[in-house]
């Protein structure tokens, strides 16, 4: 008589994602404040020809310099501009400039801190001391030389702002496939004959991407205020793009006397990269075993 023993499911004792997000959103109301506000203005961005009150170009001088109102929520700038539109039609270069950067930086970055972590030795010299020249440059300096090299404009903006960046990523992963290359799985995939493109691909990518996933979801915010920085030196955006650190310096010098045309705009930058740091708070908890609540 033969008695089947019954099957273990390990899967059952792990937490699904969704039971994981839900118990991160009962205990972090931080991140859900955050993920509220990112949602907004995600909707601001895809919907916003139906929210815009105004045509956010429309010239109209008899209704310059405004002040907030009931027409004008957020008053008008110097050519009669309804400040509100602008603001929606905002959203959407904004949130292009951190997905743009972040994923041409990523691009970048992973594939050098992949093989740097992985081979070790003169590889890892060569690529490491090839970033380190992008390091050595302060945050801001070295995006205001190449922007200022390629042409200012939003595109290319976005792609120095980029290379800037790449650096950080190649270090997280790097140090995040140097501490599994040893592991046994790694060992046995190297005994069973499997090539080093195929392991890197296959095995250390995935065991080593979720700390720069991580340092993503908290560098998003950063980039938008980067692009902004650049924008208001006159590098960045350039009319009639409608970008908001754009906006913030065609207002400077009307600002003391009209002081809606910079306030709401800068407004609106400093909640989006408060709601990304929110995010990226509450990513960090649910991704890294070491910041999980209640572990």
């Amino acid at each position: 008589m033969s008695s089947s023993a019954p099957i273990f499911d390990e899967t059952i004792l792990r937490p699904s994602v969704t039971r994981r997000l839900r118990h991160f959103m009962s205990v972090n109301k931080l991140l859900v404040l955050g993920g509220a506000i990112f949602t907004l203005f995600i909707l601001f961005a895809i919907f916003a020809p139906l929210i815009a009150p105004f045509e956010p170009t429309q010239i109209n001088f008899r209704d310059k310099l405004v002040a907030p109102n009931f027409e004008h929520w957020m008053g008008t700038d110097a050519l009669g501009r309804d400040i509100l539109s602008r603001v929606i039609y905002g959203a959407r270069p904004s949130l292009l400039i951190g997905v743009t950067v972040l994923s041409i930086a990523m691009l970048i970055g992973i594939p050098i801190g992949l093989a740097s972590g992985y081979f070790g030795g003169r590889i890892d010299m060569v690529l490491m001391r090839f970033s380190d020249i992008f390091l050595a440059f302060p945050p801001l300096l070295l995006p205001i030389a190449i922007t200022a090299a390629l042409g200012s404009g939003l595109f290319n903006a976005m792609l120095a702002l980029a290379i800037s960046w790449f650096p950080w990523y190649a270090r997280i992963v790097r140090g995040s496939v140097m501490a599994i290359r040893q592991e046994l799985y790694i060992d046995a995939a190297r005994a069973m004959g499997v090539g080093s493109l195929r392991i890197m691909l296959r095995h250390a990518l995935p065991n080593s991407w979720t700390p720069a996933i991580v340092q993503a979801s908290m560098d998003f915010g950063y980039t938008i205020l980067a692009a902004a920085s650049l924008s208001f030196i006159g590098i960045g955006a350039k009319p009639p793009t409608i970008e908001w650190g754009l906006m913030v310096a065609l207002s400077r010098s009307k600002f003391l006397d009209y002081w809606w045309t910079a306030a709401f705009p800068g407004l609106a930058i400093f909640l989006t990269v408060l709601a990304v740091n929110l995010l990226g708070d509450g990513i960090r908890d649910m991704l890294d075993p070491k910041h999980r609540s209640g572990s």
